[in-house]
């Protein structure tokens, strides 16, 4: 309670406030999905979206009053976690972002941007999603299909990038209390110093939780999973001259949760700072951008007794600091109205460690230590040119070149413990590695009509393996996973078809594509246990063994719809969306990956869908229904750990009291379905957040 008391002067907001407008500071008009425009009041914070974009399959999505960052994303259909549950119970690792069914590892598989600097964890990969809660975002910018163009590599799946916003002059506060003692509470602070902006925010969130095991399967050790959250943020933008514009950021947050057992806490810090120079208004446009991104979190694993009624710790990662540095500029020459030329370069540097205790001989004495870990590094170079061919016809293309590396891997395990404490069980220094990968993307867009536009893309990608993936083995519960220095990158190769429709009240998209994820990087089932394993030891008779492998491949084929219906004509505010996607994908695999040959990628879905119903006045009163539906998808590699599919229903009304105080109530997972997010060897399943009301106040001050 002291520490939330702590946190109240630094609540946050991450929505903007209701009733704004920024029209004077917006471009006239954006694209939206693959040809269509943006509501104005998407806001681009870097330099201005390429004409190349209309080829993509690019979706806009504004963010709701008090919504979780990582819940909105899921709105896009075919877009996912690793795993099904959030950030308030899932465990932190688990937490990669990928899309196109292009899945079954816990590293993001999409690339993830925030103002331009990437966001993936420098040690693993996977997203800190608390940590986006603090922020004033305005909207994202979701482009499915993969493909190293200019903004980097790791786009194997698709892109997801955040924007910030520009709030004004204002303080805007807002507190929720909810379901099981939860609390959000938020706080947005926007200032105009002489020509520049400063906004603060910030967040905090904590609850009881849930016990995540479901009912008819819990013991006397599962209890609720605590979570408590918080973040603060700050951003200040400026004008040096007439053209040239200044952006400062840093963010810090903080994450705690625990799993709903003993020894399964799990705690989680960052801070990031970035700086950038954009100059959007003379004839040589150009952007140069600068960040570091510091990361620790620690992580403890207890093994629970078949009958759950004991459990013991088994695994703690006391200790995982990470560091990620990076630069990345571009500039745009003027070679002519029809024609628009990008060049650049970007550089990326991770450098982390991992520090464990395991083999515990009780809860409190560890048997073993091992420290494991290295630094990664890329460097690249992009060109790409689109020219407006007719009136008609747009045409995209271009390609980059990148030099990695991989450096200073090392893996070390020590005796803690009699008979011989102190004594090196191994100590190995891997060979450092490097290569060039060459990666492109083009495409087309003909506008057929007035209405409806035609679209075509092909592109190649890549994605280093993460430090994670490469050096650190790992337990959860009697399974064991043993890393994998030899890993290769991930290379994509895909093409996509589609459509685009205006008309009206209506936008309707379609498009068909095809991935093949060449060497990618799977946790391949090789044995159950008993029995001693290389890379991890001894694994009992309850538990499996699995490495880290390139799989040949990852083939996925599909379909994605989007439709949009601006009703406002007919009422004031009122919007329709609804979105499905079908995946087909399977595993080509040889050699140790034979027995998952042809099988479905390990929690990746068939079939996903999602609908809302929007409506809202300028005031904020307004209300909305989302729903989400997620296909049957297995736990497993080899199929046999099946997760049910669910249907979910979320819900908002919003009153206005006065133009400066807002009543709002919230419900999510109305119908309490149960939403499977894990499934163990031995058939226990854990599900994820259940219904959850919400009841809240927000003031504005101007």
């Amino acid at each position: 309670m002291k520490k939330w008391i702590l946190a109240l002067p630094l609540l946050a907001m991450n929505v903007p406030a209701w009733g704004q407008t920024l029209d004077d500071e917006l471009p006239e008009e954006l694209p939206s999905i693959a040809g269509t425009k943006l509501p104005a009041s998407i806001i681009v914070t870097g330099l201005s979206l390429s004409d190349a974009d209309e080829v993509y399959t690019v979706r806009s999505l504004e963010f709701e009053k008090a919504e979780r960052v990582e819940n909105a994303l899921r709105n896009v259909p075919g877009l996912q976690q690793f795993r099904r549950s959030d950030a308030r119970s899932a465990n932190p690792t688990s937490q990669g972002v990928t899309i196109r069914g292009l899945g079954g590892n816990a590293s993001s598989r999409a690339l993830l941007i925030l103002d331009g600097v990437p966001q993936a964890d420098p040690f693993g990969g996977w997203v800190a999603w608390p940590g986006y809660d603090a922020l004033a975002l305005n909207s994202a910018r979701i482009t499915r299909g993969g493909g190293s163009g200019a903004d980097g590599q790791g786009a194997i799946a698709g892109t997801i990038k955040l924007f910030s916003d520009n709030v004004g002059d204002l303080v805007e506060l807002g507190a929720a209390y909810g379901s099981r003692n939860s609390i959000d509470a938020d706080l947005l602070f926007g200032r105009e110093l002489g020509q520049g902006q400063l906004t603060i925010s910030a967040n905090y969130a904590r609850g009881d939780g849930f016990i995540p095991i479901i009912e008819d399967q819990r013991g006397s050790v599962d209890r609720p999973a605590e979570y408590e959250q918080a973040g603060l943020a700050a951003r200040f933008v400026a004008p040096l001259s007439e053209t040239v514009e200044l952006q400062a950021n840093v963010r810090a947050f903080t994450d705690d949760r625990e799993r709903g057992f003993a020894f399964s806490e799990n705690h989680n810090d960052g801070a990031d700072a970035s700086i950038r120079l954009i100059d959007r208004t003379s004839d040589w446009q150009w952007s140069t951008l600068a960040y570091v991104q510091i990361r620790n979190f620690d992580v403890s694993f207890g093994g629970v007794a078949d009958d759950r009624n004991s459990v013991s710790r088994v695994f703690e990662q006391f200790n995982v600091p990470s560091t990620g540095l990076g630069a990345r500029f571009e500039v745009r020459p003027p070679v002519g109205d029809n024609v628009e030329l990008r060049l650049g370069g970007d550089w990326r540097r991770t450098e982390g460690t991992t520090n464990e205790n395991f083999f515990f001989a009780d809860n409190d004495t560890p048997r073993r230590s091992r420290r494991a870990g290295g630094s990664t590094a890329t460097y690249g170079g992009f060109v790409e040119a689109t020219v407006h061919a007719s009136d008609a016809l747009l045409l995209t293309g271009g390609g980059r070149v990148d030099f990695w590396s991989i450096n200073d891997g090392f893996r070390k395990e020590i005796e803690l413990i009699n008979p011989f404490p102190g004594s090196v069980r191994t100590d190995e220094m891997f060979t450092n590695r490097s290569d060039t990968e060459f990666t492109g993307r083009g495409g087309f867009a003909f506008d057929a009509s007035d209405a409806l536009t035609l679209r075509g893309a092909a592109y190649l990608g890549w994605r280093l393996p993460t430090l994670n993936e490469l050096f650190r083995p790992f337990r959860v519960g009697a399974d064991a996973t043993a890393a994998n220095e030899l890993l290769e990158p991930e290379r994509v190769k895909g093409a996509e078809l589609g459509l685009d429709w205006e008309s009206g009240l209506v936008t309707l998209g379609i498009t068909a594509f095809y991935n093949q994820l060449d060497n990618a990087v799977a946790n391949v089932t090789l044995a159950n246990g008993p029995g001693v394993f290389p890379g991890v030891g001894f694994v009992s008779a309850s538990g499996t063994y699995s490495q880290r492998q390139n799989l040949d491949a990852i083939k996925s084929t599909g379909v994605e719809i989007d439709a949009a219906f601006d009703l406002g004509e007919l009422v004031d505010g009122l919007t329709i969306r609804a979105a499905y996607a079908f995946i087909d994908a399977e595993v080509d695999g040889s050699g140790d990956a034979a027995a998952v040959d042809g099988f479905r990628p390990a929690q990746v879905p068939r079939h996903n869908a999602s609908g809302s119903i929007r409506w809202e006045k300028d005031n904020g009163t307004g209300a909305s229904l989302s729903a989400r539906y997620v296909g049957q998808q297995y736990e497993d590699d080899v199929n046999i750990l099946s997760l049910a599919d669910a249907f979910t229903i979320d819900g908002r009304m919003a009153l206005a009291v006065t133009d400066r105080l807002l009543v709002e109530t919230r419900v999510e997972n109305l119908l309490n379905a149960r939403v499977e997010a894990a499934i163990s060897s031995n058939g226990i399943i854990e599900r994820a957040f259940p219904r959850t009301f919400w009841l809240g106040l927000r003031a504005k001050i101007e």
